[in-house]
């Protein structure tokens, strides 16, 4: 997909100038805590100054400036199957399945604990709906399986079910080398050939304000150490995990990612590395994160503005705090989108199937958002104005007063000439009564049911398949021994 409309600039030169000033300020005088004494060591030996008391890396700008210069503007993520190549970067666009909650829920079985049979759900529904082009890490916490193998499940359901790019987890390199070598596996390559071709790609959680963690620092330098992209999204909460005001907030969250930037082209020069954002607000009442919010949208503009600023693909979301497939959660989700969208996102992360702030992954929510996501690319299409498409004959043809439903202009073009879409129901209101009234969140259901009825697993050569069976025995096993 692309989007070949001007992305809005939304702060001025002076004021992205600002921001950037003060972000540089940040990592010089601040600076961040690296937990990883791994990390700590590279970006020392990169030139950083690295207090091993506390913790706290401080970057120069030239180490800034170094890194921007050796990461790529762009790039391909390859999965098993090459047709599904996307390309990050630029005008394109991609959209990826929502990653991470605990929790599931559809309007017949209600809320319950994310499970695997509902994970293999969601990637078969994934494989289905052209829209959504990566699969993000584990669309559900499988909570029946054992916490520290799970991954495992979860990367062999993708590689199965799905053909799609995915990402793995980098909670510590042992999930983050994981992913890679089963990816490499389904390619049939090796890792050599993997880090000149990425495969999989992961999410850098900073833990705002200005932490990285162990795990998240360990699980960058293992992708970064094989070629494999990693995007670098703080989770900036206005009012909680950042200042109030959204200049400072946006501040706060450029150090952090620059910071990621600097340590993955530490660890090796020209890895792809993403700009990721994800600032939005809480309720100061309550302390709840709100997602959707004009402070969201907003942000997400902003952010495109930085990433362009450094020549980096960016990274967005679509989020609702919404508690339900509701009105709430569709206009949330139009605010937040439609500002990843203006900002020149390249990759909308959750951009189906989220719900209730990212605690729960919900079928109807996903079936709404994708005919939202629908809408989206239709409206991403250029205007056709050529000959044929101004009409004037068809013009001259009716009388005033008459109507172009026969017209031939009409008929040559009534099957494709519109959206058709996959939820919405255009009937009157007698029509609509008499097929049932039911509401969109009714039909998203009939929808996803359908899907899953309809769904065709991905061909897999029957080899491969059993090689990353044993990949996985295998490694389950060493894991259960307490081994990485």
């Amino acid at each position: 997909m692309r989007n070949p409309y001007p992305p809005l600039e939304i702060l001025s030169a002076d004021q992205l100038e600002a921001i950037h000033q003060t972000s540089l300020r940040i990592l010089e005088e601040l600076g961040i805590e690296l937990m990883s004494p791994d990390a700590r060591r590279r970006l020392r030996a990169a030139g950083a100054e690295v207090d091993e008391t506390s913790g706290i890396v401080r970057l120069d700008r030239g180490l800034v400036a170094g890194a921007l210069a050796s990461a790529p503007s762009r790039f391909d993520l390859v999965p098993r199957n090459p047709a599904r190549t996307v390309r990050i970067g630029g005008d394109h666009l991609v959209f990826g399945l929502v990653a991470g909650p605990p929790n599931i829920h559809d309007l017949e079985r209600g809320r319950r604990p994310g499970n695997f049979r509902d994970y293999c759900d969601f990637i078969r529904l994934a494989q289905y709906f052209n829209t959504i082009h990566v699969i993000g890490n584990q669309v559900c916490a499988p909570m029946e399986l054992a916490a520290n193998s799970r991954h495992l499940d979860a990367y062999h359901a993708n590689l199965v079910y799905s053909d799609r790019a995915f990402h793995c987890s980098a909670i510590g390199a042992g999930r983050a080398l994981d992913g890679i070598r089963m990816m490499a596996i389904a390619r049939g390559e090796t890792l050599e050939a993997l880090a000149a071709s990425p495969g999989v790609m992961t999410i850098i959680s900073v833990n705002s304000p200005r932490r990285l963690d162990e795990a998240m620092a360990d699980g960058l330098v293992a992708m970064a150490s094989h070629g494999q992209p990693v995007v670098i999204t703080p989770f900036t909460l206005m009012g909680a995990m950042a200042p109030v005001s959204m200049a400072a907030a946006l501040a706060q969250q450029n150090a952090e990612a620059l910071f990621g930037v600097v340590l993955a082209q530490a660890v090796r020069p020209g890895t792809p590395v993403m700009y990721g954002a994800f600032t939005s607000n809480v309720d100061l009442r309550s302390g709840a994160p709100a997602f959707g919010t004009p402070e969201n949208a907003k942000a997400n503009v902003a952010c495109g503005q930085l990433a362009r600023r450094y020549g980096l693909p960016y990274r967005t979301s679509n989020a609702s705090a919404s508690n339900a497939a509701d009105a709430q959660g569709a206009y949330e989700t139009e605010m937040s989108l439609w500002g990843a969208i203006l900002g020149r996102g390249n990759l909308i992360y959750h951009a189906a199937g989220w719900q209730e702030g990212g605690l729960t992954a919900s079928y109807e929510k996903l079936i709404l958002d994708v005919e939202m996501l629908q809408m989206i690319v239709e409206f991403l299409e250029p205007i056709a104005v050529g000959e044929a498409e101004l009409g004037f004959e068809a013009i001259r043809r009716i009388p005033t007063g008459g109507h172009f439903f026969g017209d031939p202009h009409t008929m040559e073009r009534y099957q494709h000439a519109f959206y058709r879409p996959l939820v919405s129901d255009w009937q009157g209101h007698e029509n609509w009564r008499l097929a049932g009234g039911l509401d969109a969140a009714q039909r998203a259901t009939q929808v996803w049911k359908r899907a899953l009825a309809e769904y065709e697993q991905p061909p897999l050569d029957e080899s491969i398949r059993e090689e990353l069976d044993a990949y996985v025995a295998r490694r389950r096993a060493e894991i259960g021994a307490g081994e990485p």
